[in-house]
């Protein structure tokens, strides 16, 4: 099994155990892995650190660097025992976020297609392990990644030392469906030459300098994926407007039948949206996106998606098992790319991508806020929604219009957190409607956010506050700002708005 896995002589030389591999990260070193958003990121060495660390009492902290978010082996273990120092460019498990908002962690929240440039630069300093999941390592030496890529080809460019972890539970067949090409960086960077969603232009190999591989530890732990909740009323009710808008758009002429490729966010919300197209009269699309969920397998099955970009696939246990049973079918379907080109500013402009991304909330003049609650505490991070949604042909956000069961409104007068701007918001859904807002002034912008998009109990306190800004403050965005700070300390009790 390990000749099988393992095809470089000169690599099964360096075949170790997780706990002997940790002893290469010390304290204050950079530590980079593989992986995005539950996928590919490595399962054994961490752990493996962490033991080390709690067994000699010794409290060494690491900067940790990834692609995106990652498993409990990673983001989830290390916030546990308040092992990470410095943390870039997005997190978001709890463990994590608490040792986050808690102080204990400095996270640096950025675009992510701006992530790999920012290392080879060495804004992040000196990157010292990498370490990378494979599913195999081929006769020369290259690596067959899992299920998501990330920044791997940077980290593995960048680093001194790269410890690679092979998974003996992930298909050999994986071998093919992945499509890694690097850029350079300015003055000597060249057109990336993807004119189509699954165009390939560069190799299913990652190329790892010999001499950089310090390590190569076997794992068998498998992969868990996320749990996505069942579709709610009010998700439909979101699929069915965007359907809706999406399908007037196609009547006045300003997209083509088969649309646009498609770019969905992650989550609950952004994978039940993206799956009621499976139900539309819409077919022959394509997704240019960064996390393929539960939902590309479901569209693909369905036979309305011809095919799938992305970073990563992240899926849940039982889409897995679909997955793996019919790879061969959907290698033909799905390609997975670096992160920084699945977020590509100069791809998602050249296709026209339609963007569909989710917000914590909106406010009345087309402002979103997708990372804070509160305006200080961090949930996640902006990840690659803004890549998206600066770039989009179209750039939709979703969101309940209530959270909290109706307690708090998520259509605001002001958001409390602003990572999406009025100039890159296209179109907010709620499960109340659709706010077109391309081509108004604030003003106007106002009145389209409260009629669609407000809850039926919020409607008359955004109205009150609208026309109240507009008689005693005026301007171009009117506001009572000391008064729409206290906004998000407010709830429905009982029918009446109170401070709470």
């Amino acid at each position: 099994m390990t000749e099988d896995r393992i095809r470089c002589p000169s690599c099964r030389d360096k075949i170790m155990t997780s706990d002997e591999a940790a002893k290469l990260i010390k304290g204050g070193m950079n530590v980079a892995t593989s992986g995005f958003a539950l996928a590919g990121n490595p399962k054994e060495v961490l752990p493996a650190f962490i033991r080390k660390r709690e067994a000699n009492w010794e409290r060494m902290r690491i900067n940790l660097w990834t692609g995106a978010s990652t498993g409990y082996e990673v983001d989830g273990l290390l916030g546990e025992h308040d092992a990470v120092k410095k943390r870039f460019p997005y997190q978001s498990t709890k463990e994590m976020r608490n040792c986050i908002n808690r102080g204990i962690t400095w996270y640096n929240d950025m675009h992510l297609s701006l992530s790999s440039q920012s290392v080879r630069y060495g804004w992040w300093g000196d990157l010292d392990v990498a370490i990378v999941e494979a599913a195999a390592i081929t006769e020369k030496g290259e690596l067959v990644l899992t299920t998501g890529v990330g920044n791997t080809p940077t980290f593995v460019l960048m680093a001194d030392k790269v410890i690679v972890e092979v998974n003996h539970t992930f298909p050999r067949e994986l071998e093919g469906i992945h499509d890694l090409y690097s850029v350079d960086d300015p003055p000597d960077r060249d057109p990336i030459l993807i004119t189509r969603p699954g165009e390939k232009i560069g190799s299913p190999y990652l190329a790892v300098p010999e001499e950089k591989i310090a390590a190569v530890v076997t794992s068998d732990t498998k992969e868990k994926g996320p749990v996505f909740q069942e579709a709610k009323p009010v998700h439909e009710k979101m699929a069915h407007h965007l359907i809706g808008f999406l399908t007037d758009e196609v009547d006045a002429g300003r997209l083509p039948a088969h649309l646009l490729p498609l770019q969905s966010g992650v989550g609950n919300v952004a994978n039940a949206v993206l799956s009621g197209l499976a139900n539309s009269d819409f077919s022959d699309l394509h997704v240019y996106s960064e996390v393929l969920q539960d939902s590309i397998l479901t569209l693909l099955e369905s036979g309305k998606l011809k095919g799938a970009s992305g970073c990563a696939v992240n899926l849940s246990d039982s889409s897995m098992e679909r997955f793996y049973e019919n790879l061969d079918w959907y290698k033909e379907k799905i390609v997975l790319r670096p992160l920084e080109i699945s977020n590509h500013p100069e791809i998602i402009r050249r296709l026209g991508v339609i963007a569909m991304n989710t917000a914590i909330e909106a406010d009345i003049y087309g402002n979103v806020n997708s990372t804070h609650l509160m305006g200080s505490n961090i949930m996640n991070g902006i990840g690659g929604s803004g890549d998206f949604a600066r770039n989009a042909y179209l750039s939709f956000f979703f969101t309940e219009s209530t959270a909290k069961k109706g307690d708090i409104s998520s259509i605001v007068p002001y958001v409390s957190h602003t990572d999406h701007t009025e100039h890159d918001v296209d179109v907010i859904i709620t499960e109340q409607g659709a706010a077109d807002l391309r081509g108004l002034s604030p003003r106007e912008r106002a009145i389209e956010v409260i009629e669609q998009c407000a809850h039926p109990d919020y409607k008359e306190a955004l109205w009150d506050y609208h026309n109240r800004a507009v008689n005693e403050t005026g301007g171009q965005t009117p506001h009572l700002l000391e008064e729409s700070f206290s906004w998000h300390t407010r709830f429905i009790n009982k029918g009446t708005m109170k401070q709470g």
